[in-house]
C-alpha cells in the first residue's frame, strides 16, 4: 500500500471483500499484519510504503 495510514482500511477491505472471493484462496487461522517499508519523516507521508500480508491456507 502507498501513501499515509488512512489508505490501510481502504486496502484491507478491497483484500477481504473483492480480491479474497474472487481468488478461491482460503485465510489461515490468523490476522492481516502489515509492515511498515517507508515512512514519515524519511518520506513524505504520500509517498509512505506498508506492505499488507494476508495470511492464506
Amino acid at each position: 500500500m502507498t501513501g499515509p495510514d488512512d489508505n490501510l482500511r481502504p486496502a484491507a477491505h478491497f483484500l477481504y471483500a473483492d480480491w479474497l472471493p474472487r481468488s478461491g484462496e482460503e485465510l489461515r487461522d490468523f490476522p492481516m499484519f502489515a509492515e511498515r517499508v517507508k515512512f514519515f519523516p524519511d518520506v513524505p507521508s504520500s509517498e509512505a510504503v506498508t506492505d499488507v500480508f494476508l495470511p492464506l491456507a
